[in-house]
């Protein structure tokens, strides 16, 4: 019977999804991107060469086990930034750090998505060449789970998961400050509770929290939330932030929006009119403790999932206009322009504090060359 049960299940996690809109835009979307490569070579950087991050329903069961495995690795790794934050205490918690750090300048700016591209590509980074992990960033694919998030791939707690939902606890839903009424609550799901299912079951929160979606998350030590605070992974998975991620709204945010500003600020969230964006619905889909608090988020494992998916919907955006959108940018230099700032562009520098150093934007720009040549990558 054990056996049947392992084969069972390494069945489901082979299990084939049919493609959507969103990626058969991408299959229509590569020749233009070939046909940019012939007029502008990028060296060595070529679609034959280039990494294929995949979705994480198309992986192997092996294969998730084995990201999973690189996570739980990089959390047993002694922290870079335990003289400036207290709390953090592995290497994943350095990019909690580095994320609360900079939030107020990475988010409704000029720097969200090329900074969280970056940020992405380094984390990708540490796994393979400080844990051994041989494949690659996988991404959240939102849509395809999007009407039962809890019984995904991503969520069932099986072994080839990323964790389970969070055991029931009641709590009043997750407020969305500025949204008018019905939209300012998501109401709340079936979780809420400590993780304890699947590779994450016994993970330990250290930092945070600032922002808590949840009001019963006990406070942290310090007011920048670096201090150390101990507790566990919270989730409730939830239906109601994952029905603004369907395929649609991703094929009419990617098709609709023909500048970056309205695409970025669509992807973000149009929060006085009541417009959550696939940005925050991702986001809030895992909710809970720390993903739902907007400064501690990446201390949740499924938002590296998340965010690759953001940079995705991004690359796809670009593919339809590259000439244009890889020179690209818009907004301030500060979060919704608050304190008043300059309009940012791509001189100006960004960075991960003491993960890695400032670049320019401009070398953010590309997954096909950027970052000197070591970004080299597309989405499958």
């Amino acid at each position: 019977m054990r056996g049947l049960t392992l084969l069972f299940v390494g069945l489901a996690a082979a299990q084939s999804y049919p493609k959507d809109d969103v990626d058969k835009l991408v299959d229509a979307s590569l020749p233009m991107l070939k046909e940019y490569l012939e007029k502008h070579p990028q060296g060595n950087c070529t679609l034959e060469t280039a990494v294929r991050r995949k979705e994480w329903g198309d992986l192997t069961l092996q294969e998730r086990k084995d990201y999973t495995n690189a996570v739980l690795c990089l959390m047993s790794k002694p922290a870079l930034t335990s003289a400036q934050a207290p709390g953090a205490k592995s290497r994943f918690d350095d990019y909690i750090v580095v994320h609360i750090q900079q939030t107020p300048r990475n988010h409704g700016s000029t720097f969200f998505l090329p900074w969280h591209r970056y940020y992405v590509w380094h984390y990708e980074q540490a796994l393979r060449t400080e844990c051994g992990y041989k494949g690659y960033q996988p991404y959240w694919n939102w849509g395809r789970y999007a009407k039962d998030p809890v019984n995904s791939p991503l969520f069932d707690g099986s072994e080839g998961s990323m964790g389970g939902n969070g055991a029931k606890k009641a709590h009043a839903g997750i407020p969305i400050p500025m949204a008018p009424r019905p939209y300012n609550v998501i109401p709340p799901g079936d979780g809420g509770g400590c993780v304890t299912t699947g590779p994450f079951k016994n993970m330990t929160v250290n930092i945070g929290p600032i922002a808590p979606s949840l009001t019963d998350v006990q406070r942290n030590p310090r007011a920048d939330g670096l201090g150390y605070n101990p507790r566990c992974l919270r989730r409730d998975v939830n239906r109601n932030a994952a029905a603004v991620t369907t395929a649609n709204y991703t094929l009419d945010l990617i098709t609709s929006n023909k500048d970056i500003y309205w695409f970025q600020t669509v992807m973000e969230g149009q929060f006085p009119q009541g417009k959550w964006g696939v940005h925050t619905g991702g986001h809030y889909t895992v909710g809970g403790d720390p993903a739902g608090d907007f400064y501690v988020s990446p201390g949740d494992p499924v938002f590296w999932l998340h965010h690759a998916q953001i940079d995705r919907v991004w690359w796809i955006w670009q593919m339809q206009n590259l000439e244009k959108r890889l020179a690209e940018v818009s907004m301030t230099r500060t979060m919704n322009n608050f304190p008043p700032s300059a309009n940012g562009t791509l001189d100006d520098l960004s960075g991960l504090g003491v993960l890695a150093g400032d670049v320019k934007v401009r070398e953010l720009m590309s997954t096909m060359g950027g970052l000197g040549g070591k970004f080299c990558y597309i989405y499958e």
